[in-house]
């Protein structure tokens, strides 16, 4: 009698640990999902005990499970010399994202064409149009057999979603990543051969993507900015892409909690005392989480750049350096933001290099 009234108990006791436990993990994923309201990018949650400083933070990221279907056709273009030119589209997190989508016209090699997601720097949200701005640098990459996808970033040209800057949310990123799973999709991407290139602002969205995701093979930065948030206080930025105030019309308070909003607040202060070693500003760190760099990047920056400080490319070359990742620099005495002419060609002819060595 005793034999069976310990076995009824011990699997009373069993089924009791199983509801409480599910029922907390249910609690603790509504939770996190709770802080990213109108996302839809799936969380996974592989640990009770995981907690996340911020939305923005890199291990925030890795955890999404990031995806989004092939890119859909939404208008054919004129051709350019060997490529043809499509404005296409893709969803991420529930936003329908536009860009301009170029194709080779010889039939892709067995193992599919190699691709690479073109990222925009600081314009404007309300004068972004998807043909202007970057013409020549997809068409040096596009004639040379890569399919590109210049995504428009949310908020941008007809892109739905806020523009929400890079540095201080995670938007962009996602983007950026649900580019390369929708090209993945594509019959003719080699999925295993996929890169990005990033230009200013980017510069933060592009590393930050590769550190989340392990299907970016490989980056060419040009006057990229924001690596360590130690090299924003200190060289601070000449455009406006990071000023988000309550009267931006590309304000967005959705990826920001209480502890967040007063960080920023104290990095914004140029009076206050901001602690770079704390929890929120090591988990946002690039170069504090750089052991997750698994591929390498190439660095392409003028010295004459009077919007992006040079300093931010030469600390995240020693970073490089120091902690043995692979990677290319370039340095420039003239070009100015954007590596003009005469400077342009020999940047663009070592970008191309490095896609065709490592893609």
């Amino acid at each position: 009698m005793k034999k069976y009234i310990f076995i009824s108990v011990f699997i009373l006791a069993v089924v009791i640990y199983f509801f409480v436990n599910k029922t907390s993990e249910s609690l603790l994923t509504k939770t996190i999902k709770d802080t990213t309201t109108k996302k839809e990018t799936e969380i996974n949650i592989t640990s009770q005990q995981k907690e996340f400083i911020s939305t923005i933070s890199i291990d925030y990221l890795r955890d999404l499970k990031i995806d989004s279907q092939a890119p859909v056709i939404e208008k054919e273009l004129a051709s350019g010399s060997n490529y043809k030119r499509y404005i296409a589209s893709y969803i991420s997190e529930g936003n329908k994202i536009y860009g301009l989508l170029t194709v080779p016209n010889q039939n892709p090699p067995e193992e599919g064409f190699s691709a690479i997601v073109f990222n925009h720097g600081y314009i404007p949200p309300t004068q972004y149009v998807t043909t202007e701005k970057y013409v020549a640098y997809v068409d040096s990459l596009a004639r040379n057999n890569f399919v590109v996808f210049k995504i428009d970033l949310r908020g941008h040209g007809l892109s739905g979603g806020t523009a929400v800057g890079s540095y201080f949310s995670s938007g962009y990123t996602i983007d950026a990543i649900s580019a390369v799973k929708s090209l993945q999709k594509l019959e003719y991407v080699n999925k295993d051969k996929i890169g990005m290139w990033g230009h200013s602002m980017a510069g933060n969205l592009v590393l930050r993507a590769m550190l989340v995701n392990k299907d970016i093979k490989a980056a060419s930065i040009w006057a990229g900015a924001v690596y360590s948030y130690k090299d924003f206080y200190k060289y601070r930025l000449s455009d406006n892409s990071y000023v988000r105030r309550d009267r931006d019309p590309h304000y967005d308070t959705r990826d920001m909690n209480e502890n967040f909003l007063s960080e920023i607040q104290k990095f914004r202060d140029e009076n206050s005392v901001v602690d770079f070693e704390n929890k929120f500003w090591k988990s946002i760190s690039l170069t504090e989480n750089i052991s997750y760099l698994n591929y390498p990047v190439q660095l392409i920056h003028s010295t004459d750049d009077t919007v992006v400080n040079v300093n931010y490319a030469r600390d995240l070359k020693n970073v490089f350096e120091n902690n043995n990742k692979s990677h290319e620099y370039f340095e420039y005495r003239g070009g100015g933001h954007n590596i003009d002419s005469p400077y342009f060609e020999q940047a663009m002819k070592q970008t191309v290099e490095f896609f065709k060595k490592n893609l």
